[in-house]
């Protein structure tokens, strides 16, 4: 009795679990949709697998294009390969499963759009990894010019996959582009400067102003390093650190020094003598310091570049000795170490030559004082005697 009784306790859950499988939700039952679930949740489980296994292939098939490119290629085209089992198992669940005519539509229309969607993806990705094989193969193709053109292209791949999903569910693209068409007309009028400025930066990247990295200065507008080239504005981050977003007209159309670009750095001092220095002397400071300027490396030598060492100007106070040559290092630290080195080195010539640097100074010449007058003030803290009547005092 016990065992009729757990028999016919067995076959009610049986019959009760099989109505239940074969129950109707709008004509999918839910045995349909339990098997839909499992076919999905197996191909997320196996997408790693199917996608690496894609990704080898792939990789057999461009054995004999082994480069930093080709393997960037390709390891962006992971995720859109790990993607793919997905669309197929929506795929096979609209293929297969016995479900109603809508809800095969409906999956079919989903599973081309995720096969749309997956093939814009890998074009996306593989975008930057593709154009950084034109990286230095051209002088045009500089490292801004490539930016530039990954992000143009990838603009242009997400609108064309936009597109496409729309039209597979039946959305017309083109006439709603042409609706908006007449909105753009209005929307151009009122977007004349965003306009000059991607003009702009086609002409800064076409013309080579600049680089990322470079050092750049605009007189009045910004001087930085360049960090970003974008299609609107570039960004510059001044010495200070603080970012600057500077939109491109403003570099297209000023002048603009790009320090980055020299080809050595320039020194120029005025070194000014005592005027009680001899001939000798000036000559002395003069050949020792073309000497020191011509034997060290550091210095661009003729004809390479000019130096000139030579006694230019007798001044207000002193003998001038114009100096004028080229460091080799473009660095500013590199600079400034080898200037220094460089000033260390004539203050130790001049003294050695046994004269020394002017200062800017003022002589007064009184001729006499009248004798009812009383004497002048003296300096503070100097002697309070008073030159006598007809006496001719210098006071310096």
């Amino acid at each position: 009795m016990e065992a009729q009784a757990a028999d016919r306790g067995f076959v009610t859950v049986w019959l009760m679990l099989e109505r239940a499988w074969r129950h109707d939700l709008g004509g999918i039952t839910i045995g349909q949709i339990a098997l839909a679930l499992v076919v999905l949740a197996l191909a997320v489980a196996l997408r790693r697998f199917v996608g690496h296994a894609l990704l080898r292939q792939l990789q057999k098939w461009t054995v004999g294009a082994k480069n930093d490119a080709g393997e960037g290629i390709l390891t962006a085209l992971t995720p859109p390969l790990c993607f793919v089992p997905i669309v197929l198992a929506v795929l096979a669940i609209a293929v297969f499963l016995d479900l109603p005519p809508w809800a095969k539509d409906l999956l079919v229309e989903v599973a081309r759009s995720l096969a749309a969607a997956t093939l814009f993806w890998a074009l996306f990705v593989v975008v930057e990894p593709a154009f950084s094989l034109l990286h230095g193969n051209r002088a045009i193709f500089n490292e801004a010019m490539v930016g530039w053109a990954v992000r143009v292209c990838r603009i242009i791949l997400l609108s064309l996959g936009a597109a496409v999903v729309l039209e597979i569910w039946g959305i017309r693209v083109g006439p709603v582009l042409a609706g908006l068409g007449l909105v753009g007309v209005a929307v151009a009028l009122g977007a004349q400067d965003l306009f000059k400025n991607l003009i702009a930066g086609i002409f800064i990247i076409g013309e080579q102003r600049f680089e990322t990295h470079d050092w750049i200065r605009v007189d009045g507008v910004v001087e930085g390093t360049v960090e970003t080239i974008g299609l609107r504005t570039t960004k510059v981050r001044r010495f200070d650190l603080a970012p600057v977003f500077v939109p491109n007209s403003k570099l297209a159309d000023n002048a603009l020094t790009n320090f980055s670009q020299m080809t050595s750095r320039r020194i120029s001092w005025t070194i000014g003598l005592e005027y009680s220095a001899t001939v000798e002397q000036l000559r002395e400071v003069r050949n020792g310091i073309e000497a020191l300027i011509r034997d060290n490396p550091d210095f661009v030598a003729p004809p390479e570049a000019p130096v000139f060492v030579r006694i230019a100007d007798f001044g207000a106070s002193s003998i001038d000795l114009m100096l004028y040559c080229f460091t080799r290092s473009t660095d500013w630290g590199e600079w400034l170490r080898i200037k220094e080195a460089l000033a260390l080195s004539i203050k130790a010539l001049v003294e050695k030559a046994g004269t020394g640097f002017a200062f800017p100074s003022q002589s007064i010449y009184v001729e006499s004082w009248p004798a009812e007058e009383a004497a002048p003030p003296v300096a503070r803290g100097g002697p309070s005697a008073a030159p006598s009547s007809g006496a001719e005092p210098a006071v310096r």
